[in-house]
């Protein structure tokens, strides 16, 4: 088999394992020699900031918590996807994991190169960009608290949370104006 051949499967671990079970794979794949039989190894997560009583926090999340990400070589000639027991044997007896998902318990299913495209895609994405999570919504009220409209009150028309900003209504002159700020630059109305 060679690395044309290598198709994502879905590995279930423990819960809060992910990482290990990667780290362990890796590890086991290098000590038996079988890195023609394995591609990359991942836990799909994305960094998400935080803004929260002005503080930044970063954490990491996962996009499918207890799921390790495997590539394997896999031969389709029988028609139906068959992976080497060499590489069955090695996830199997990896510590922390449970299985594979999809297909049956000696005959796993790799995921479709569509769905692994879409994970692989929001990978990317959220490497190139970190996710702002904020504790504001849309029609919430709030006070500017740093800037030009420091003092200001307004009520919450956007959220981006890709750049951490909100769009915000207040009255200049009387008239109701939209004003584009940070998520660190406002505090919500109690």
């Amino acid at each position: 088999m060679s690395a044309e051949n290598l198709q994502w499967y879905v590995v279930q671990a423990r819960t809060n394992a992910e990482k290990s079970v990667a780290k362990d794979l890796k590890s086991r794949v290098a000590q038996q020699e079988l890195e023609h039989l394995f591609g990359e190894i991942l836990v799909p997560a994305e960094e998400v900031v935080d803004l929260k009583d002005g503080q930044k926090r970063t954490s990491e999340r996962k996009f499918f918590p207890g799921y390790v990400l495997v590539q394997i070589a896999t031969d389709t000639s029988s028609g139906l996807p068959k992976i080497a027991n060499e590489a069955w044997h090695l996830v199997k007896s990896t510590n922390k994991v449970t299985g594979f998902i999809g297909g049956t318990a000696d005959r796993p299913l790799p995921i479709t190169n569509a769905e692994a495209d879409r994970i692989l895609m929001r990978l990317k994405r959220s490497e190139e960009a970190p996710v702002f999570k904020s504790e504001f919504a849309k029609g919430q009220e709030i006070r500017i608290t740093e800037g030009p409209f420091n003092d200001f009150h307004g009520v919450i028309e956007e959220v981006d949370t890709n750049k951490g900003t909100l769009r915000v209504s207040v009255l200049i002159f009387g008239r109701a104006t939209p004003v584009d700020i940070g998520v660190n630059q406002v505090e919500a109305l109690r």
